[in-house]
């Protein structure tokens, strides 16, 4: 999940704006079963995160690039420094390393619990923006969430994760939790960035990250990747779907129906995360990650009440 800085609106929630949500909470969801395709996770085959990585964010950069030539834009002049210090940081901290760790970390966890951990973003972007912004003063219902959100972090690193400092599982959640900061720091700067043309900013940082990933592939031997067709597919499917066409309809939702109405879908991935988890690959979850769950979307929850939506 990615951010860009517009201005936004609430209006009325027509039955479009409905379609298009569910359709970008789809392709978001399902960008975590995708990636456990895409890597191989219990299976024999399966690609690199460093071939991965690079894959799906190239696929993307062409997909937006394509509707930035199609409605006649350009990406800003590089003399403006400060604005591509911005897509350089949303590139590279928002796609490149996000998407770097929560990719390795698929290779051992299970894709619905990848999703639980990315819902706790909202809880960093609260604590971040009460730090960062001046006009973002601490409330009693934010300070809650935050503390609430964060014992939901807690419970969900349990303690089969805990049992070592060697235990995979511990590495992996911990890769998971960079990822969460990862998408939280992507919103921050999102935020304080320079005015921008939507799909202009989202394909200038999408052209940063691809650049920035691809010497990621030369550090695997292709000799020793063992895959076959369905993890290239998966890799196509995250270019087109995630890292593309989600970018698109990101922009549309937030345009129409306002940045409240989008954030809905920190609700909605994990739960339909789980499902296609469970439906396709019978994963299910342990009780301190249904309580997790319950814990951080309340602290999400009483984040934004408490500071009425703006850290979100």
């Amino acid at each position: 999940m990615t951010a860009a800085p517009m201005t936004t609106k609430d209006t009325g929630r027509s039955l479009t704006d409905w379609g298009l949500f569910a359709l970008l909470t789809l392709i978001w969801a399902g960008a975590y079963p995708m990636t456990r395709v895409a890597v191989g996770k219990g299976e024999a085959a399966g690609l690199p995160p460093e071939w991965v990585l690079p894959g799906r964010l190239v696929i993307g950069a062409l997909v937006l690039w394509a509707v930035l030539l199609a409605t006649g834009k350009r990406p800003p002049p590089l003399s403006e420094r400060r604005t591509w210090l911005f897509i350089a940081g949303m590139g590279i901290v928002g796609s490149v390393i996000s998407f770097f760790f929560i990719t390795t970390a698929q290779e051992t966890v299970n894709s619905s619990l990848a999703a639980l951990y990315a819902s706790a973003s909202p809880v960093f972007v609260a604590l971040g923006a009460n730090l960062l912004f001046r006009e973002e003063k601490l409330t009693l219902g934010t300070a809650a969430g935050m503390a609430l959100g964060f014992l939901g972090i807690i419970v969900l690193f349990g303690p089969e994760a805990m049992k070592g400092a060697g235990n995979a599982t511990l590495l992996a959640q911990c890769f998971l939790l960079i990822a969460t900061m990862g998408y939280a720091a992507s919103t921050l700067i999102a935020r304080g960035a320079p005015p921008v043309e939507p799909i202009v900013f989202a394909a200038s940082y999408a052209t940063v990250s691809a650049a920035v990933s691809l010497p990621l592939v030369l550090l695997v031997d292709p000799s020793t990747v063992d895959a076959d067709w369905t993890n290239w597919v998966a890799v196509l499917g995250l270019g087109l779907g995630s890292s593309g066409l989600a970018q698109i309809l990101y922009m549309l939702v937030i345009v129409r129906a306002g940045a409240t109405f989008l954030s809905l879908t920190g609700y909605a991935i994990p739960l339909v995360s789980a499902v296609l988890g469970f439906v396709f690959f019978r994963e299910m979850q342990s009780w301190n990650a249904l309580a997790a769950f319950a814990l951080i979307l309340g602290g999400v929850w009483l984040a934004r009440r408490g500071g009425k939506g703006r850290a979100g």
